[in-house]
């Protein structure tokens, strides 16, 4: 038992760090028999393999890159760095620092820069949200900090308006708190309390005017001395800023948007103590936020992207935007039928005038989904901010030009890519229907999902009507409403599932015979999955 203590004594100080450190020290002798580079090295340190850069980094390992038509999405990599902040993050890359020194230097001069009290750099938007809601929670307080998620005791409610509700309010509901909502000034005046640790809102048109407005919310939580976030994540960086202006205690940018910083940066600005409080929740500290590590190079390229951003020149990005738009229209208008018009943002996120092209897929023979699906697989390769057109019932169609994200060199090669599909489409035809009695799928059917990665049980209560089918999607946790169609033995419906901050949406289709069906749904963003189904005997 004594030998026993002293191995758990040692082993106490044998830290995770320091085994690591250890076994990379181990295994570095143990492979090459000294810490010294062999000539093998130094000969390979010489003469290095030459760099794969541009697409063809992409290319080489089976990637095909886009011409971003669409816009800020983090799915499709969110924007491209500016020039200045790759060349700050290859800088910083060459230095150690300490974190701690480096955000306190970065903090005071996001200060003086934005006029807010203080500023971090966080690894997203969503990253930012999640700092804040912790800070509120336990502000500095070590072991509040240790004990999160699990608060029991501790100030755990948010507050969130309806109109704010979104997928990527995440970031609070990833703290295990309590989400309140609320839809008018009373019901927003009867939920603060002593439990409530902050209120968060999405900045949107929304909630930029009525009784619900930021400034309205924020008027009434500072008679309560509670926090309020405001989610400005696709806006532009206003100086200065009209969210703390109006009263809010945060706002949190993406790095990876308007702002072309890294993409896996974001911004908190705010009330200093508060927005240190943040940071200390986040890595490098060993607290809630340690997953969400942001670098010295993200940090440094993040701060470059601000001091850019009050040197750029918004207006003339305005009208060169607009050049590229005329230029397309101008290539595909003299087609048949072919219509555009110009769509100017609602608010300051996605800030940038967009062109519609819009025709009779009946003319041209090609609708705007088939035309964005054949550019998606053409070369190069174009995504759309939208498209619109099915075959056969809707064939006015229409695609949508984002210009925010565009290159210099983009705009002539979309305007052709275009011209040329909408000349000489590929051919095209609509979707064949099984002929035959439509099989009866009245009823209640006990449905399992095969994932990828594990199964599911949901309920499928089932209304027929001819062909046509309706009813109730009852899910493990969450419920929706089916409508679709039976053609013959073949079935399709779709399902919209709410959850009230997102919705997840599903497309079954497959076959039925008697008291069995069974198919694929595909469910977006979600991925796609099998599934069968058995009826419920009366």
């Amino acid at each position: 038992m004594q030998a026993c203590s002293e191995v758990s004594r040692k082993m106490d100080r044998f830290t995770r760090r320091n085994f690591l450190r250890q076994s990379a020290l181990a295994g570095a002798v143990g492979a090459a028999g000294s810490l010294i580079p062999s000539a093998a090295y130094a000969e390979a340190d010489a003469n290095p393999a030459p760099v794969v850069t541009g697409p063809n980094l992409y290319e080489a390992i089976g990637v095909r890159p886009i011409i971003n038509c669409k816009g800020t999405y983090t799915i499709i990599s969110g924007s491209l760095t500016l020039p200045e902040v790759k060349q700050a993050m290859e800088e910083a890359s060459r230095h150690y620092v300490h974190l701690d020194e480096l955000m306190l230097a970065v903090g005071a001069r996001l200060a003086a820069i934005t006029g807010a009290e203080w500023g971090v750099v966080t690894s997203g938007c969503c990253a930012a949200i999640a700092g804040a809601t912790a800070a509120c929670i336990a502000g500095t307080n070590p072991e509040k900090s240790q004990k999160m998620p699990y608060m029991a005791g501790f100030r755990n409610q948010v507050i969130i308006p309806r109109h704010s509700r979104n997928p990527y309010d995440i970031g609070v509901r990833i703290l295990g708190v309590d989400v309140v909502e609320v839809g008018t000034p009373e019901e927003l005046e009867h939920s603060m309390g002593p439990q409530t640790a902050m209120i968060y809102i999405l900045s949107s048109p929304q909630a930029a005017t009525g009784p619900m407005s930021i400034a309205n919310i924020c008027q009434a939580a500072k008679q309560k001395n509670i926090p309020v976030f405001v989610d400005a994540a696709a806006e532009t960086l206003t100086i200065p800023n009209i969210h703390l202006k109006a009263g809010a205690t945060f706002v949190g940018y993406s790095g990876g948007k308007c702002l072309r910083g890294p993409q896996c940066a974001g911004l908190l600005l705010g009330q200093k103590d508060l927005v240190q409080a943040a940071y200390f929740q986040a890595a490098p500290h060993h607290n809630v936020g340690r997953s969400m590590k942001v670098g010295k190079e993200e940090i440094m390229g993040m701060l470059t992207a601000v001091e850019m951003w009050t040197r750029r020149d918004h207006d003339a990005e305005w009208n060169t935007w607009k050049s590229w738009l005329s230029s397309i229209e101008a290539k595909v208008k003299p087609l048949p039928s072919v219509t555009t018009s110009y769509i100017m943002p609602e608010d300051l996120s996605n800030h940038a005038p967009m062109l519609r092209i819009q025709w009779d897929a009946n003319v041209l023979k090609i609708t705007g989904t088939e035309l964005a699906e054949t550019l998606d697989k053409g070369t190069p390769r174009i995504q759309f901010d939208s498209a619109t057109g099915i075959r056969p019932d809707q064939m006015q169609s229409s695609i949508t030009i984002m210009p925010y994200m565009m290159m210099p060199e983009d705009h002539p090669i979309v305007a052709e890519a275009i011209y040329r599909t909408l000349s000489r489409p590929p051919a095209f035809s609509a979707p064949p229907i099984p002929e035959g009695t439509p099989a009866n799928i009245a009823g209640i059917w006990n449905v399992n999902l095969r994932y990828s990665c594990g199964e599911g049980a949901q309920r499928f209560l089932l209304e027929q009507s001819a062909n046509q089918v309706s009813g109730a999607h009852q899910g493990e946790i969450y419920d929706g409403s089916i409508k679709g169609t039976v053609h013959a033995d073949q079935i399709s419906f779709r399902s919209q599932m709410p959850l009230g901050w997102n919705t997840i949406h599903y497309h079954f289709s497959g076959s039925v015979g008697g008291d069995s069906m069974n198919g694929t749904v595909t469910m977006g963003e979600y991925g796609e999955a099998t599934w069968s189904a058995t009826r419920e005997k009366a």
